[in-house]
């Protein structure tokens, strides 16, 4: 009997140690600023009474989201304006202190309290609270929460050019947008796979190049890559009316929510080309990919759709997108070479440079920003320019130490159509590797940039491109969690981030939204890093010479000539400095292990990234030498893996058996395919 006492004080006595200050957790995201846990709690009522000083526009949004709250459980219970006379459990009262978009979360026995200078603030902290009774349930441990941005841009955009997605889907993003307090939507309206927006003076915009005859992109972009009209029986796509942008940008607004629209320029214009052929530089459709620079009709075409575009979305900036712009047109067309000479233009950087100052003078008269990635700075960047800098840092570094504004999106950290772990597992994705932690891991604007570059960062954005990404559910899988990371990268200082309390929230916050009929990725089944690359190999052939008859790429060097005998495996990226890569050649190599030796096992692992034009090489042949000249073939290994499998896929190429020998031979035959790469991670002799 007193053992069971002594087990039972044992019990309350852990229960209130997890239950302490400094093990209580507010399940927040991102991680707010200062959190000082007090005495008591507050036990949540079927129904929060509230009571507030909003007035007007800012109380209606407010009214508006409680209601939705309660249909969506958003909220863990129903909202209810408190009438004269009753004392209300929330109260949200406005103040004159504190930065843009703060706020002061008080719970306390008695009840609770948000304070802050601006509806944003309130809202921010609604969220939060809603947060923390998601994790703490109906008795919430008293608190008091302090908390601010650490920048002032915090976005998310989202691709629908390439797959459309209706304006219901983009609503519910917005609510998880404005629950993790992100409060930029930018929303990339037009590329070359469809054109999203209702333009009324140029209907054909809608009615043709929003439609393609395929249901897939990639399907579309490895086909003929034309258009269709609207009422053809294949016609797969679909556009924005005016009405129903209102709509999105009325919904976002209500949230706090900037929708940032991008009409894409001169690049990535093959639809408008297609319907409007003398906009292009030969005048004919399905030839050029860039907008005719020397054309007046261009600048016409541009400034009346900005104009319909500027009466749509009330935002400071509109982006131009800007990049990837192929030029080859502009250096034999007549007009532009025209061009070129009279403003003085000596190359095809400059002459985009030319239309980005013109497109620049035309929104700032219309009293707008321009925005574009960070390809802008070719020729020389426009005055007022805001960069969005997405090949890296560099692009927002030079924009801000030029006196620039700049958006980190760099792609390593910020692009969400990158896998996100095993890529064997996961739905088809670009060939490149970005996992929470990766994401978590970013700081836009670290002191080593400078005290004069650092306030120049506005902030930072998560980008989905939908290339591989054909359904919503799809999107979703690949948005969240990683947008969390995100927004705790736009919001949280620094010292606050803590990637094993984050991945703990984020475990639950997965949990959350799939009770809502989301369709996040789930976090706890991931896989992590590739298997192999975590622990380091140690064979015969560990630190002995590499002689490359065929050198490494550059661009693909890893580590340097050690790279294949370190003992270290690539992981799932092959942009690792793992893996070894080699572009359009066969790959001929040679380990040299000191002395003679008797062997078993020979083997080398190669991948294919078929959205990367990584390829399984057609063959690989192995075979040893005693004298370095006269080589013996142990094996010739065939490639199984069909040239257009679009999962990515690793395999061993290797032979097992007897053999001696000091010199060992890797032959990786080529698959013939032109822009095709090999990459291979390490050698293994046994």
């Amino acid at each position: 009997m007193k053992l069971r006492y002594l087990f039972f004080a044992v019990a309350l006595f852990v229960v209130a140690c997890s239950q302490s200050p400094d093990n209580l957790s507010t399940g927040i995201i991102p991680a707010p600023q200062q959190v000082t846990w007090g005495e008591g709690a507050f036990r949540m009522p079927r129904t929060l009474t509230y009571a507030t000083d909003l007035a007007g526009q800012d109380k209606a949004d407010l009214t508006a989201w409680m209601n939705r709250s309660a249909a969506g459980r958003f909220f863990l219970v129903p909202f209810v304006e408190a009438v004269e006379g009753d004392v209300p459990a929330l109260r949200l009262r406005l103040s004159d202190e504190g930065a843009p978009e703060s706020y002061r979360l008080d719970v306390a026995h008695s009840g609770i309290t948000i304070t802050a200078p601006d509806a944003a603030g309130l809202f921010y902290g609604l969220q939060s609270l809603a947060q923390l009774a998601e994790h703490s349930g109906k008795r919430i441990p008293a608190v008091t929460v302090e908390d601010a941005p650490r920048f002032a841009y915090r976005g998310f955009m989202l691709d629908v050019s390439r797959h459309f997605r209706d304006k219901e889907f983009v609503k519910r993003q917005l609510d998880l947008l404005a629950r993790y307090k992100l409060n930029r939507f930018h929303w990339h309206l037009t590329d070359g796979a469809g054109w999203r927006i209702e333009i009324r003076k140029y209907p054909e915009l809608t009615d043709f190049a929003a439609w393609r005859p395929y249901p897939c992109y990639t399907e579309w972009y490895y086909g003929d890559r034309h258009y269709c009209r609207r009422d053809d029986s294949a016609a797969e796509g679909g556009y924005y009316t005016q009405d129903e942008i209102r709509e999105v940008v009325e919904y976002a607004r209500a949230l706090h929510i900037t929708v940032i629209p991008e009409i894409e320029m001169p690049g990535h214009s093959e639809e408008v080309l297609a319907t409007y052929p003398q906009l292009a530089c030969s005048g004919k459709p399905y030839v050029d990919k860039d907008l005719c620079i020397g054309n007046e009709q261009t600048f016409e075409f541009l400034e009346n759709v900005l104009s319909e575009v500027i009466e749509l979305f009330p935002s400071e900036y509109i982006h131009i997108g800007g990049d990837e712009a192929d030029k080859a047109s502009w250096a034999t067309c007549p007009r532009c070479r025209a061009r070129m000479r009279h403003e003085g233009l000596k190359d095809v950087d400059e002459l985009q440079s030319y239309l980005v100052h013109r497109v620049e003078i035309f929104l700032n008269s219309k009293g707008r920003r321009l925005l574009g990635w960070d390809e802008i700075l070719q020729g020389g960047l426009a005055p007022d320019a805001t960069v969005m800098s997405w090949r890296g840092l560099e692009g927002g570094i030079a924009a801000a130490r030029a006196g620039h504004q700049a958006v980190m999106t760099p792609n390593n950290y910020c692009y969400l159509d990158y896998c996100q772990d095993d890529p064997t597992r996961e739905p088809p994705a670009a060939a490149a590797f970005v996992t929470l932690e990766k994401a978590y891991s970013f700081d836009p604007a670290p002191d080593s940039l400078g005290a004069e570059a650092v306030p120049m960062i506005l902030g930072v954005q998560g980008n989905l491109w939908c290339e591989h990404v054909s359904t919503g559910e799809h999107a979703e899988h690949m948005m969240w969690p990683r947008l969390m990371a995100i927004a705790e990268v736009g919001w949280s200082l620094p010292e606050r981030k803590d990637y094993g309390d984050f991945h703990t929230r984020v475990l639950d916050a997965v949990a959350w939204m799939q009770e809502r009929g989301y369709h996040p990725f789930d976090q706890k089944n991931a896989v992590g890093p590739r298997p192999e690359s975590l622990e380091p190999v140690q064979c015969l052939s560990t630190g002995k010479p590499v002689i490359y008859h065929t050198p490494y790429s550059p661009k693909y060097a890893a580590a340097g000539d050690g790279s294949l005998t370190d003992g270290l495996r690539g992981d799932w990226n092959y942009g690792d400095q793992r893996w070894q890569g080699w572009l359009d050649t066969d790959v001929d190599l040679i380990v040299d292990l000191g002395e003679s030796l008797f062997v078993k096992h020979i083997a080398a692992d190669f991948m294919q990234g078929f959205y990367a034009d990584i390829w399984m090489p057609r063959a690989v042949e192995i075979s040893v030498s005693d004298d370095g000249g006269h080589y013996t073939t142990l094996a010739t290994v065939k490639n199984d893996v069909p040239f257009d499998f679009r999962q990515d896929c690793y395999r061993e190429f290797g032979w097992t058996g007897e053999a001696r020998g000091r010199y060992i031979r890797l032959k990786a035959l080529h698959n013939g395919h032109s822009g095709g790469w090999i990459f291979i991670d390490e050698i293994i002799v046994e």
